[in-house]
């Protein structure tokens, strides 16, 4: 994947531009604790130390860095981070739920599924993308080696599902997300 980078009038903005669109319409910038929840991959920009903002349209990502930061060493993690987070499929900026209590749910299952379903299917040359949570049934994608792989259905039922349903009460089931829907 190439990712185009621009650098700006402001030394301390440089814009990225990743070969696939980013947001279906519209715009979201990422400054603080609070906003970045909406941003797994803004959350990661900023983990990496020196990020004051992450600006993102459709089309280009654009991070602020602090004065003191250097682009040399951030910029090889920025273009990392966001190949990284393409090849998994997900949104970048997580949809806001109608309700408040869904959201929280759609947060843990997130974070469920990247500390111990992902590295598990990454073993194996597989990956799963969160699709979304509705009427206590999560959808999510399979990828890679699992997409295809004949066991996908047990890899969803006795290993996802179980991990869900255990640490989340409201889980009642896990699909496969289906493009079409």
């Amino acid at each position: 994947m190439i990712i185009e980078t621009q650098n700006t009038p402001d030394i301390n903005v440089m814009n990225f531009f990743p070969p696939e669109k980013l947001l279906k319409s519209g715009s979201a910038e990422f400054v603080d604790a609070k906003s970045l929840r909406k941003s797994p991959l803004a959350e990661k920009i900023f983990d990496l130390g020196g990020i004051v903002s992450v600006f993102i349209t459709s089309d280009m990502l654009s991070v602020t860095k602090e004065s003191e930061a250097q682009w040399d060493d951030l910029k090889p993690q920025i273009l990392a981070e966001i190949m990284d987070y393409l090849s998994t499929g997900e949104d970048i900026v997580i949809p806001a739920a109608e309700n408040p209590a869904e959201d929280e749910v759609v947060k843990q299952i997130q974070g469920l599924i990247n500390a111990r379903i992902r590295p598990a299917l990454k073993q194996d040359g597989g990956d799963i993308a969160f699709r979304k949570f509705e009427g206590g049934i999560v959808y999510v994608e399979l990828q890679g080696n699992c997409s295809g792989c004949p066991y996908a259905a047990v890899t969803l039922k006795e290993g996802v599902e179980k991990i869900l349903k255990t640490y989340i009460p409201q889980v009642k089931a896990v699909k496969n997300f289906d493009k079409g829907e």
